[in-house]
């Protein structure tokens, strides 16, 4: 294959969802078919030019290449970070997805090398995930709510389709998986209405996934986090329906982290 089209490749610890804490390698894609207004990389939408490689474990310093990049070139460089020494490799974005091949091919060298690979994404790309799966540890995955999150042929004003069906048939899939997660990113724009629907669909079609409430961290346009009445509001109502429902932030916007 030609390669990968990458923003970066660095070492750090993860910050969201049930394995918060722990060492991670993140490899992230450029380009992504949505937009949320809350996205706090949105120079991910586009496919990138360049990809920055961290120079050194936890360094904070980087080198630049030209994409596309090659999948050799991509395991060199988590090599030269540690790759073993990390609990899990995390594929991010963008969305990995909408570079299927790139993902499967990194996935199972980085697999081979020890850590557990976690795919983070919108959950919309069903037939790219089947493609791949074999080698995914945990599925992370969004459930983009519409008052929020459109995609990028929506038009950028008024109501979008919501993601309900498309997220079903993804899960029909992701539950295959041996560890399934599922976000909701949680806005003051946030209806009840449709987190209830996205629950019913979670309800009847992996009730075992667990449901990570994340209250969104204020970025562009979202200036604020629901409050922590509503939030616990929402867990104890969901709780009686799943029996696996978390609050847990992005921690590592709390001390820097990347």
């Amino acid at each position: 294959m030609r390669g990968a089209n990458l923003v970066e490749v660095f070492s750090s610890i993860q910050g969201e969802g049930t394995h918060v804490g722990t060492t991670t390698l993140f490899v992230r894609f450029g380009a992504c078919d949505l937009r949320c207004r809350w996205c706090d990389s949105p120079q991910t939408w586009e496919p990138a030019s360049q990809c920055r490689i961290e120079i050194g474990r936890c360094s904070g310093e980087f080198e630049t290449r030209p994409n596309p990049v090659s999948v050799d070139d991509v395991i060199a460089a988590a090599e030269s970070l540690d790759l073993a020494a990390h609990e899990f490799a995390s594929l991010t974005g963008g969305e990995p997805l909408l570079q299927p091949e790139a993902v499967g091919e990194i996935a199972r060298a980085m697999r081979a090398r020890g850590p557990r690979i976690l795919l983070e994404t919108h959950g919309l790309a069903s037939e790219a995930l089947e493609s791949v799966l074999a080698d995914i540890d945990v599925v992370s995955m969004d459930w983009k709510l519409s008052s929020d999150v459109r995609r990028a042929s929506d038009p950028r004003r008024g109501s979008v389709e919501p993601f309900h069906t498309e997220h079903e048939k993804f899960l029909t899939i992701a539950r295959q998986a041996p560890e399934l997660i599922v976000k909701l990113v949680i806005t003051r724009a946030s209806l009840d209405d449709e987190i209830d629907e996205a629950v019913s669909r979670l309800e009847a079609s992996a009730p075992e996934a667990t449901l990570i409430l994340q209250p969104v961290t204020p970025f562009g346009p979202v200036q604020e986090s629901p409050s922590a009445e509503r939030l616990l509001a929402l867990c104890a109502r969901l709780s009686s329906r799943l029996p696996k429902v978390r609050v847990i932030p992005q921690t590592h916007k709390i001390y820097g982290a990347p």
